[in-house]
């Protein structure tokens, strides 16, 4: 009785569980991750010296010999299974038990058991958002069931929630929005406006993360690309120039009341070349040229941009180091976006730069920077 009672007692210091929730002892992880790691090893290699045997008996048509030794790899299959989960809720990062999962799941081609292993490396991601094997492992399994799948678009859509919550949780997890980002490819016109949008309220939030204006630049690319495919469900580009202006004005405003995020200056950029390519008259495109509502004369666009730096070059507190780097952003930002227009324009907003003070600016905020603005007017 008494030797029952400290076992019980052991077993309660080793192990917690409440709530659907385990807990271990880290004095007992170790040894843990031993017999995980024997048991899948063994497993492994019962397993691979069976199905050496039934390729064997296969070639010899032995009939009766392959239907015993089938027999024999389902249940070791099961072990490897059962073994690799335990091992990989001790080690996320044990890529043979990973690629032993997919052999075996590829084998089966079960709808179900592909499932299984988008819930298992939700339960790895839980305890390690950033485990690189598990996202792996994700991709593959959509790999696979793309186009075997019926509902595909509520998995991506779920997959989306799942980046999100966790995003939410881990803070700067690129691995999570590199997964969001390759999501895109597999989303639908419509998935991919309503993520536009749904992605607008976080961002908004976490100005200083630049991975979900990456997502948000990877969403756009996505609709520029359906203008390519005319059976597509792309937004009209009247609509499309609605879109792009009002993802530059939020952007703007974005960049007057968040001072000094760099994230905010690069994504400008990627959508001021963009509205520079396909909605002013200084460069022909074939996508929006048919529109001349949509299209604003170059000149136009750049003297907003100027205005925008302009604003955003002032520094009212010496003290305050945003208000440094604010100005730093928006003069290399200006800079940079003159050299995408050519011709006599470029001269005449360097001209229009030199007068307003940048060169001044740029020695006096960042003097370590000062070379930007040589290479800036020698390039011109």
């Amino acid at each position: 009785m008494g030797s029952a009672q400290t076992e019980a007692n052991t077993f309660d210091l080793v192990f917690w569980s409440r709530e659907h929730k385990l807990g271990i002892s880290t004095t007992a992880l170790l040894p843990l991750y031993k017999a995980a790691k024997h048991a899948f090893m063994e497993a492994i290699r019962q397993y691979q010296t069976l199905t050496d045997l039934q390729r064997e008996r296969d070639d010899s048509k032995d009939v009766n010999a392959s239907t015993f030794t089938s027999s024999s790899i389902s249940i070791l299959e099961t072990d490897v299974m059962k073994h690799s989960r335990a091992l990989l809720l001790l080690s996320c990062d044990f890529g043979t038990a990973w690629n032993c999962r997919k052999l075996v799941v590829s084998k089966l081609e079960l709808l179900h058991t592909y499932m299984d292993e988008l819930n298992l490396s939700s339960l790895v991601l839980s305890y390690a958002p950033k485990s690189e094997r598990a996202w792996n492992h994700r991709r593959w399994v959509i790999k696979m069931i793309a186009g075997k799948c019926p509902n595909l678009q509520e998995i991506i859509e779920r997959e989306s929630e799942f980046v999100e919550k966790l995003a939410e949780r881990s803070k700067m997890n690129y691995r999570a929005w590199n997964h969001r980002c390759w999501l895109v490819s597999y989303m639908s016109g419509e998935q991919v406006l309503h993520e536009l949008n749904k992605s607008r309220d976080w961002a908004g939030l976490h100005v200083a993360d630049n991975s979900c204006f990456h997502y948000r630049t990877r969403l756009l690319l996505k609709i520029l690309e359906g203008y390519d495919d005319q059976n597509s469900a792309a937004p009209s580009a009247t609509n499309f120039h609605e879109l792009w202006k009002k993802e530059l004005d939020w952007v703007a405003t974005l960049i007057k009341c968040y001072v000094g995020r760099e994230a905010l200056w690069l994504y400008r950029r990627f959508l001021s070349l963009t509205w520079i390519k396909h909605f002013t008259t200084q460069v022909h495109s074939n996508s929006f040229g048919s529109c001349p509502k949509n299209i604003m004369n170059v000149e136009v666009f750049m003297s907003n941009e100027l205005q925008l730096c302009h604003y955003c070059s002032s520094i009212p507190d010496n003290d305050f180091e945003d208000y440094q780097a604010q100005a730093t952003f928006s003069a290399t930002y200006i800079m940079w976006i003159t050299r995408q227009v050519g011709g006599s324009l470029q001269v005449e907003l360097r001209k229009k730069l030199e007068a307003n003070g940048l060169k001044t600016l740029v020695n006096n905020v960042c003097p370590e920077k000062s070379f930007l603005w040589n290479t800036f007017s020698e390039s011109i």
